[in-house]
């Protein structure tokens, strides 16, 4: 089974079953997976919903990239959207969701995986987590949301930082940005496990009353030194927050003074990057901040179809996923192209 449902005591513990393409969602998982928190709702029995991944390489890599390649090389993204669409009434329905809600995350945690993560009270890392959002490398964009939420849960600037970018956070870090909760060593896993276990049927009925219970018995295991990183805090701000023009991002980069590593590694990242998807992130992430969720995922589809109708979505797929050259041609091929089609780009709603 690809989704395995533990149900013991009051919890419901939904478990990502693939290991071997690290918990990467298909459109079956996704309808078990809304199935199972469907029927959870109604049981007064079940007081918390715990997520998980199988495998030591990850909790969820994302959606199913054999569904991305079958949608360039079969010539349709039906198959493609609908996935879209029921993986994103799952994501809303997590955020919306009357009991409380544990991810633990460990390892690569991205795209999909950070979706189902983004709506839970509580997202737990473990050292060796990775998070990012790297769809603009295969000519897509951040969605499940996250170009709304991202202004939820980050500090001023990091939503475009790691939008644009695909910028990967490890361990502490996760915490540090806002895209985990709490960090946890993965050797203790089980252990936090078994006290939510222990713990779970003396949860009050109040969400909110019984996320503040969860952390308090999860405090014991979680690391207390979160290193914080003030200079690099700074920069993202002055540099991504409430920008609005990819082009002005990188002319103040090249006269930055400050943070070299970190100005370079911007150069080195968006240069894989489909510079028309890079300009559709920073134009939704503009049209999608302080919004109402519903709203942005709805936004999200029509996205979606756009940029998958759109030539450097099937390149992108080809260099990566089918190919696997990694030289994708890109079409507009810069940034300065890319910002002069922008107005007639139909992305906005």
């Amino acid at each position: 089974m690809p989704v395995l449902i533990r149900h013991s005591d009051a919890i419901m513990h939904i478990v990502l079953n693939r290991p071997g393409v690290i918990n990467s969602l298909t459109l079956d998982m996704v309808r078990i997976i809304t199935d199972t928190l469907e029927k959870a709702r109604n049981d007064d029995g079940v007081k918390l919903i715990i997520f998980s991944g199988e495998g030591e390489r990850g909790f969820c890599a994302g959606g199913d990239i054999k569904l991305l390649a079958r949608a360039v090389m079969e010539n349709t993204v039906e198959p493609a959207m609908q996935f879209l669409k029921e993986e994103n009434d799952l994501d809303l329905a997590i955020h919306r969701y009357p009991k409380p809600v544990v991810v633990f995350a460990h390892g690569i945690t991205m795209g999909g995986g950070l979706g189902l993560s983004a709506g839970a009270d509580i997202t737990i890392a473990s050292q060796n987590t990775r998070m990012a959002m790297p769809e603009t490398r295969i000519g897509f964009f951040p969605d499940v949301g996250a170009t709304g939420w991202l202004f939820l849960k980050c500090r001023d600037g990091y939503p475009e930082f790691l939008g644009l970018t695909g910028y990967e956070m490890t361990g502490t870090e996760c915490v540090r940005i806002g895209l985990a909760d709490c960090l946890i060593p993965s050797s203790r896993f089980n252990d936090a496990m078994e006290v939510l276990e222990r713990h779970a049927p003396a949860l009050p009925a109040h969400r909110k009353a019984a996320v503040d219970s969860l952390r308090d018995v999860l405090n014991p295991f979680k690391q207390k030194d979160i290193p914080e990183n003030p200079e690099m805090d700074e920069w993202v701000e002055e540099y991504f927050a409430g920008k609005s023009s990819v082009l002005d991002i990188l002319s103040a980069l090249k006269v930055c003074s400050t943070q070299n590593d970190l100005c370079e590694g911007v150069f080195s990242r968006l240069s894989e990057r489909s510079p028309s998807a890079v300009v559709v992130t920073l134009r939704r992430l503009r049209g999608d901040e302080g919004r109402d969720l519903k709203e942005v995922f709805q936004s999200d589809l029509k996205v979606a179809r756009y940029l998958m109708a759109h030539h450097d979505f099937r390149e992108g797929v080809r260099a990566r996923l089918i190919d696997k050259d990694d030289r994708p041609k890109w079409d507009p091929d810069s940034f300065e192209k890319a910002a002069l089609r922008e107005n007639l780009m139909p992305i906005d709603s």
